[in-house]
This record gives structure tokens, sequence and C-alpha cells, in this order.
């Protein structure tokens, strides 16, 4: 397992889970992001924060503190 936010863009992964408190596991889970999801790193901003998402068909930017809360493998 690894942060989201060490994968480099046009990877896939499939979260293990997440963490970061409640308010933070709350935003995810209107993203769709819980445990079994598969996610595809699509871009890094220029300043390299925050990074697009590709989760459920949906196009999300999450930003590096909150991607290091979420475990991919």
């Amino acid at each position: 397992m690894k942060p989201l936010s060490d994968l480099p863009a046009g990877s896939l992964a499939a979260v293990c889970a997440v963490g970061g408190g409640t308010h933070l596991s709350r935003r995810l889970l209107d993203y769709g992001i819980v445990e079994g999801t598969d996610i595809q790193v699509l871009q890094k901003s220029l300043c390299g924060d925050p990074t697009a998402y590709l989760v459920r068909g949906t196009v999300v930017a999450i930003r590096r503190d909150d991607a290091k809360e979420i475990m991919v493998e």
C-alpha cells in the first residue's frame, strides 16, 4: 500500500483505506472514494497541487495533503 499522492500521472490503482478524520472521509465519500474504488491519475497541475483524478467516470481535483490520506494498491 502507498498513498495516492505518490502515484505518477497515468497510473490506475484501487483504494484500500481512507484516513484523515471524519471531515475528509465524508468529502471523499461524496466523491465516491471508498474502499475498492478504482482511481486513475490524470494529470498534476503546473505547481503539482492539486492533481486531477478520474473516479467513477468523474474528474475530481484532490490536494496533495488529502491524497496522502488515501491508501491505494
